[in-house]
């Protein structure tokens, strides 16, 4: 995942409230949904108060259930991380669309987020593809992946053990 926050030269939040942008000012637990370059969906969670403006990106993610429809969706038959290592592939494999924008993520049915285990050791390193930001926000450690996960998108190699 990775973290946009107020104030912060990457995030969404930084040109206020939009139409596109409306939901990452709403209230936390709640998604985020935009369309990237036009074709790709990308899923965040809101992660702050109503009006804050910050959310997490969901750059990966590994299969529970439903695999068989996450190949299908993605086009190939393979059970390899390659299926949910990048934000547009997560949001293709999960069948997102920016319909779900607002959507509150912690009502049962449909896209929803569940209690997980805790991680043991948690990677972190800077996020990507955000080259137009300030040098601070570029060089910011908030990208989070779980250490030892082979559901991790790339690159990899920025990341390390705090």
């Amino acid at each position: 995942v990775e973290a946009y926050r107020p104030n912060d030269s990457a995030c969404h939040g930084r040109f206020g409230v939009t139409a596109r942008t409306a939901p990452v000012f709403g209230p936390g637990g709640h998604a985020y949904v935009y369309l990237c370059y036009g074709l790709h969906t990308m899923l965040n969670v809101v992660a702050d108060k109503e009006g804050a403006g910050a959310a997490v990106l969901i750059r990966a993610c590994a299969p529970v259930c439903g695999l068989e429809t996450i190949q299908e969706r993605r086009g190939q038959q393979t059970e390899k991380p390659i299926l949910l290592t990048g934000p547009g592939k997560v949001g293709q494999a999960l069948g997102i669309t920016t319909e779900w924008s607002n959507h509150p993520l912690y009502t049962p049915g449909g896209l929803e987020l569940l209690d997980g285990p805790e991680p043991d050791k948690i990677l972190i390193g800077p996020r990507v593809g955000i080259e137009y930001a300030l040098p601070e926000h570029v060089n910011a450690l908030w990208r989070f992946a779980i250490a030892g996960s082979p559901w991790i998108s790339a690159p990899k190699n920025t990341l390390r053990l705090p």
